[in-house]
């Protein structure tokens, strides 16, 4: 999205090379994200959107959709392959060929909405899932979102349909600056004042994100795992640690092997202090692989 960008290819790197560091990169299998189809972008998102997307596509330099949201050449094969890996990570999961997967991509997707790029997203990679997964027979479908910004895409795509929750926490206000009054009464989502932490977290999942769940009884969780809610990451207030990511996933496997047969996709969405991003991937990866 440019140099200096907070979304940069550098957080991948981050996550790869701290899940090389840590020793579980030899417990996880890797593997390649086919683009995603016109038609499993447009269960989400319309038809002239997605035209206006791919029109948008520069041959050369950067073209800005916002302030805050620009396309490259490759931005729109990016996009394409984020959203994929979420429907292939569906695919795995349903098949049983693995319990859970974690979509290592960019650009993130969250905050995309059924018309409307912003926040760095193009397409909503974990909706495009969600609602593949509905395609495919699924009857109840979960979103737990725990990204610093409120998944304002994911609940504008969703907030008409029985099917699936959304839950989770987010700070307020802080961009997008929505979140505190739901769509529909399938959205779960708890603000969090800046300065919130673990003990503020740990409250919330507990008290509405977790029973919302249990309430629901999904055939399928998938996760929006933004880590920018750190303490050190520079583009928020809040001040989790790896250990409250950690905790939070352990509980999201705990009602997915009650409800789910343990089937969880969980996909990268925020977190730009790289450390910081690289450290929470991995103890999120290593709960939900339950090592």
């Amino acid at each position: 999205m440019g140099r200096y960008h907070p979304e940069c290819p550098d957080r991948l790197d981050a996550v790869s090379d701290r899940l090389i560091a840590s020793g579980l990169d030899q417990h996880v299998a890797h593997v390649e994200a086919p683009a995603a189809t016109r038609e499993q972008l447009a269960r989400v998102h319309d038809e002239d959107y997605i035209a206006s997307i791919e029109a948008a596509s520069p041959e050369t330099g950067l073209r800005h959709l916002d302030p805050d949201t620009a396309m490259s050449p490759h931005s729109l094969e990016a996009a394409l392959h984020a959203a994929g890996a979420v429907v292939r990570a569906t695919d795995l999961v349903l098949k049983g060929d693995c319990r859970t997967a974690f979509c290592a991509v960019r650009p993130p997707g969250h905050h995309a909405e059924r018309r409307r790029a912003m926040g760095f997203c193009l397409f909503n990679n974990v909706a495009v899932g969600a609602a593949h997964a509905l395609a495919q027979g699924l009857e109840r479908v979960a979103v737990v979102d725990f990204d610093v910004h409120h998944g304002n895409g994911t609940e504008d795509i969703f907030r008409a349909d029985p099917r699936v929750i959304m839950t989770g926490t987010f700070e307020y206000p802080l961009y997008p600056y929505s979140g505190v009054d739901p769509l529909g009464p399938n959205m779960h989502n708890v603000p969090l004042r800046a300065g919130s932490g673990g003990e503020q977290f740990r409250a919330a999942m507990t008290q509405v994100c977790l029973p919302a769940l249990e309430t629901h009884r999904p055939d399928i969780i998938f996760v929006s795992a933004g880590f920018d809610a750190h303490r050190d990451d520079p583009l928020a207030n809040l001040q989790f640690t790896e250990s409250d990511y950690a905790w939070a996933t352990r509980e999201i496997v705990r009602i997915a092997e009650k409800y789910a047969h343990g089937r969880i996709v969980a996909s990268l969405e925020g977190g730009y202090e790289l450390s910081a991003l690289g450290r929470s991937a991995v103890e999120h990866i290593r709960a939900l692989a339950s090592l």
